[in-house]
This record gives structure tokens, C-alpha cells and sequence, in this order.
């Protein structure tokens, strides 16, 4: 028997049985919830570290309550889940499988770095497709303070920040997927190549990230033969200002002018003057609340019909910034409509 290839073009997959997102969840940390978008999340945290005894401990409870959050708003139980899938930026995805542990639910762990909402929800829709599960759970978190030390400085070192750098958004968001209902689909999956310009400054993340997210937006295009004003937005990561300036000049070079439809979740979960995050927001949770929170409720309303939601990630680690080593980039880009009916 002949098997249907769903592939299109180099890098896309068009989804015959697109599942839908019946549910979502976002929380978030305090910083997080005094910004331009507080309106749209579901939880703001008045402690950040959640009752807990570290920022580590309280990252993985933040995601153990926004999947727990997101069944009960999907009417469902864990053992309705068919497969969890999660990742995060701490050393082997902690926060995911600390989490994971706590439900009796498959689990798939995840590295994508900041893209990592986007690879989730790219694979659990691929799964669902296919028709290996009925129901499915992404998500994703970060945490400043437990990012901070990981990759850069304690926060006792009191480091000073320069302009080119972002602040991780605390935040998680879960999403469930499934097959019935009114609720926004997920239509193409177009999965990032690494790209690797020669960035080594982690403080500047947002050049590192800007070539992938360009090259798969250009790709997205070219496979799906779709154009910029297909979308109502398309909407990165957390390139913040510098990278997303940076990213639409990137795409404008391959004929394709998205400025009208772009923003960036890093750039706007902050009101980076008033807030002094310098180039906005970055970290796992960035996309995952933003998209949780403010995208996937104006989805809902129909104030808006199609996004194509570009997570990226900067895939550099402790041990290969020691070595000297450069900051490769992903993105990976997902298609999610909004029926108009």
C-alpha cells in the first residue's frame, strides 16, 4: 500500500486532520503580569517562587499547574491524555520531567531552546494527525532566576545589563489538542533548519536567533505558496527589537516584506522603557504565554483568523560558550486558523 506524503515543498507538512487547540493555560510572574499584556493571562503570580525553597522547584510547579489548569478547561483527565509533550531551558528539561512525573501521562521530553512551544505543539499536531492519539498536551515554561544562573550570572553578581540584552519571561503555558469542536486548527507545520551566523555574545541573543527565524518564515512561504498577507500575524518568539528588526530586514532580501503583519512575544509581553528590559522578553515561557494568553483568546473571539506562530531558540549551552563556541538559532513555524464559521 502507498502511503500519502504530506509533505509539501522542503520544510512543510499541510495537516489533512487538523486538530484543534480546545484548551490552553498561561501563568506568569510578577514582571510578567505588570506589562501592556496582563489583561490576557490566565494566572499572575504574586511570588515567583511559588512557596517553593528554589526558582527551579517553582519553574516546574508552574508547569505542573498550567497543564493541570488546561485538562480542566478542556473538561478532561490525565488519563485522557494520550502523550505530554515538553521541554524547557534548565539541564535535561528538569522543569518538564519533574512535572511529567507527577501525572500518569506519556511523555515525550523536549530541547528546542525558546522554540521549544513551537516544537511541541509542531510534533503533538503531527501525532494527532497522523491519528496516534485523541488527545494531546504542549507546553513549555522559563523562569528568570533559574535562567539567569544557569547561563549567565547569579543574581547576587549584580552583572550589568547591555542594550542588546533580554529579560527571560517566568512564565508557562499549556495547550491541549483535539479533534472536535470550534476552536482554532492547526494547519501547517514547517520545522526550522539550524542556522548559525557566527554570534558568540549571549547577551545579544536576538542576532543569533534572527537568521532561523527568517529562514523558515521565507520557507513557510515558498512551500505553502502563501504570502505575508495571508496572516493576520505572524508572530516570533522572543527575537526582541534588535533581532526582529533584524529578522524583517533578513526577509525582505528574499522578497518578502512582513512588517505590516510582524511582532515579536519578546518584544511585546513588556513595556521594555517603562520596565527596563532593555530588547524584551526571552526564554521558553515568552511565545508559550503570549500565545496561550493573548493570541489564542483573540483567536477565540475572531478578532483575529490566522497566525503563524514562530518560536525560536538559541541552542547554546554553559559548556559550548566556555569552549568559545558560536550560538546557532531555530525556529520552527506553525499555521493556526480560526474557522470562520
Amino acid at each position: 500500500m502507498q502511503m500519502k506524503n504530506k509533505k509539501i515543498g522542503n520544510q512543510t507538512v499541510k495537516l489533512d486532520n487538523p486538530p484543534k487547540i480546545i484548551s490552553t493555560h498561561s501563568i506568569v510572574g510578577p514582571k510578567e503580569g505588570e506589562g501592556p499584556l496582563s489583561e490576557y493571562f490566565d494566572d499572575i503570580l504574586n511570588d515567583d517562587m511559588l512557596g517553593k525553597e528554589s526558582f527551579e522547584k517553582a519553574e516546574s510547579e508552574m508547569m505542573f499547574t498550567a497543564i493541570s489548569q488546561a485538562l480542566k478547561k478542556g473538561n478532561l483527565k490525565e488519563t485522557d491524555i494520550d502523550y505530554l509533550f515538553s521541554g524547557d531551558l534548565l539541564n535535561q528539561i528538569i522543569s518538564s520531567s519533574f512535572a511529567a512525573r507527577e501525572f500518569s501521562i506519556p511523555f515525550f521530553g523536549l530541547y528546542g531552546a525558546c522554540s521549544t512551544m513551537s516544537e511541541s505543539l509542531s510534533l503533538a499536531s503531527i501525532i494527532m494527525d497522523g491519528g496516534f492519539a485523541k488527545y494531546v498536551v504542549a507546553a513549555t515554561s522559563s523562569h528568570f532566576s533559574s535562567a539567569e544562573r544557569q547561563f549567565r550570572f547569579p543574581l547576587e553578581y549584580g552583572s550589568q545589563r547591555p542594550a542588546t540584552a533580554q529579560w527571560t519571561v517566568t512564565g508557562s503555558g499549556a495547550l491541549v489538542l483535539g479533534h472536535e469542536g470550534n476552536y482554532p486548527e492547526i494547519t501547517y507545520v514547517t520545522t526550522g533548519k539550524v542556522k548559525d551566523y557566527g554570534q558568540k555574545d549571549a547577551n545579544n541573543m536576538g542576532a543569533a536567533m534572527a537568521p532561523a527565524a527568517a529562514d523558515t518564515i521565507v520557507n513557510h512561504f515558498k512551500d505553502t505558496g502563501r504570502k505575508p498577507e495571508d496572516y493576520d500575524i505572524i508572530a516570533t518568539g522572543d527575537l526582541g527589537v534588535i533581532g526582529r528588526e533584524l529578522a524583517d530586514k533578513l526577509i525582505e532580501d528574499f522578497g518578502y516584506n512582513i512588517r505590516n503583519q510582524h511582532i515579536d512575544c519578546g518584544e511585546i509581553i513588556f513595556d521594555n522603557e517603562k520596565q527596563n528590559t532593555l530588547s524584551g522578553g526571552s526564554g521558553c515561557g515568552c511565545s508559550a504565554v503570549v500565545f496561550t494568553g493573548y493570541l489564542y483568546k483573540r483567536l477565540m473571539k475572531k478578532e483575529i483568523k490566522r497566525v503563524l506562530l514562530v518560536s525560536t531558540g538559541a541552542l547554546m549551552s554553559t559548556t559550548s560558550s566556555l569552549q568559545g563556541e558560536t550560538i546557532p538559532g531555530i525556529a520552527h513555524a506553525v499555521a493556526i486558523e480560526m474557522n470562520s464559521n
